[in-house]
């Protein structure tokens, strides 16, 4: 099955940094809650843009709008509404970094239907200034950021994978948030994705590629010169339709790896570097239609994959520390999932994932609830029930996959519903337990409530999601 392609995807890390917070087991994720946008979110940048400590999201819609929409967090897992800012036409991809260095993060915004790259510089309270213009990029598809000629100061890379410019341009930064005309090289190969890292140890940023041309898909490294120019270097059999590409140390040996989502391919293939700007053959990880690629921490320990799927939801492939992956496991979370990032959106120290629905128009949070796994992990929705009438209870398996005993101090269910369980007072370590949820409408209309959960698993309450309908 081939798709048309909505945007060029890319997962970039210009230094090997990965998040990484507090150490618990396998990780395990459950719905927090979506949160409006706007017309087809497209990308997700992450960070803290008003100094409170909570993590907020830049998310750039593609569609009608034509801007990036601003959640500021509440540290919770949820966020304010959102308030939007004018980008140029049809915004597809977005970085957040200190363009100025006044320690406020701006955003870089490509648009794939303008020849600029936007800049919206930050003012530390969570606004932004009306976006400027970059100098000239043909409609740049993507946008990434780094210190591509070494002078300290931020520079932008962005991909042009249209005519009339098939190209990558670098726009040296100039350190007050404004930028010099592109460096642009132009390959002699198909450029769909591209991530970019250090893979030869030379102190300068190279840019690995991966594209479809006919039948055949290429994964290319460009060596990086240190002046935004690059040399062609080694060259891999890639898969059908590459979508995204997420660079990190795999495997702890100091020698960056990537990761290419191919969306109509197999899955995730990865690539384990060498060191000096070469890669071992890449090894498929299966998952269906992948559309973007990011790696992070996610138990503390270490490197894992995580993988946006295009039919909805997010797959988690946990690292083995020496560069393979457990297979994945799926994390189903709205209709049309465009990107994944990751952050502490609840103020545990435990990496959580948001999601860009592009049928939705949302973004949806699936928060790490660490040693508890629940099943199933989307919310408990009883659809429509009689006012004044109790529902038939739905249930939710609750696993401790930790190695300590788990003590629950209370379970509590919102307005509207109520819950019991077996769980008692603790789950041992290993254990099971179920809970159950009934409905119980006062009035008509749809409710929205939660199962809160205090237990020694995280330092925050835990949550189940439950929805239904009054009639």
């Amino acid at each position: 099955m081939t798709r048309p392609r909505s945007k060029l995807s890319s997962s970039v890390l210009a230094l090997p940094c990965i998040l990484a917070l507090s150490a618990v087991a396998l990780a395990q994720f459950e719905t927090r809650g979506s949160f409006a946008a706007d017309e087809y979110p497209q990308a997700i940048a992450v960070g803290d843009f008003n100094h409170d400590g909570k993590m907020d999201l830049a998310v750039v819609s593609g569609c009608c709008f034509q801007g990036v929409v601003i959640l500021l967090g509440n540290g919770d897992g949820t966020f304010r509404p959102p308030v939007s800012y004018a980008a140029g036409d049809a915004p597809i991809s977005i970085v957040a970094a200190d363009f100025n260095y006044d320690g406020n993060l701006d955003l870089a915004v490509a648009n794939s239907l303008s020849t600029y790259v936007s800049i919206l510089l930050g003012n530390g309270d969570g606004t932004f200034q009306p976006a400027t213009q970059s100098p000239p990029v043909d409609y740049p598809g993507f946008v990434a950021v780094g210190d591509f000629n070494g002078d300290g100061i931020l520079d932008l890379l962005a991909v042009s994978y249209d005519n009339p410019c098939k190209c990558i341009s670098v726009l040296f930064g100039n350190g007050d948030g404004t930028f010099q005309n592109a460096v642009i090289t132009q390959p002699l190969f198909a450029v769909q994705t591209v991530g970019v890292g250090d893979f030869n140890g030379d102190g300068k940023l190279d840019v690995v590629t991966s594209g479809q041309f006919g039948f055949g898909t290429t994964v290319n490294i460009l060596l990086g010169n240190g002046d935004g120019t690059f040399t062609v270097g080694a060259s891999y059999t890639g898969d059908i339709s590459p979508a995204s590409i997420a660079v990190a140390d795999f495997n702890g040996d100091r020698k960056l790896d990537f990761a290419v989502a191919n969306s109509d391919g197999v899955g995730i293939g990865v690539f384990l570097g060498n060191g000096d700007g070469t890669f071992q053959p890449g090894v498929n990880y299966a998952t269906a239609f992948p559309e973007w690629v990011t790696a992070a921490r996610l138990d503390g320990s270490q490197v894992d994959l995580i993988a946006a799927n295009f039919f909805g939801g997010a797959t988690v492939f946990a690292g083995n520390g020496d560069g393979t992956f457990q297979a994945g496991a799926f994390y189903p979370e709205g209709m049309e999932a465009e990107y994944v990032a990751v952050g502490d959106f609840n103020g545990d120290r435990k990496p959580d994932l948001v999601i860009a629905d592009s049928n939705t128009r949302h973004v949806s949070v699936l928060l790490n609830t660490g040693v508890v796994s629940f099943s199933p992990t989307t919310p408990l929705n009883f659809k429509n029930q009689a006012v004044g009438t109790t529902s038939s209870p739905l249930t939710v398996k609750l696993a401790n996959t930790g190695t300590t005993t788990l003590r629950i101090a209370s379970m509590k269910a919102s307005a509207e519903f109520a819950v019991t369980s077996t769980c008692g007072s603790s789950v041992a370590a290993g254990g099971k337990c179920t809970i159950s949820a009934t409905f119980s409408p006062t009035q008509k209309g749809a409710e929205q409530g939660t199962i809160t959960i205090i237990d020694s698993a995280s330092t925050k309450p835990q949550v189940i999601e439950l929805l239904g309908t009054g009639t």
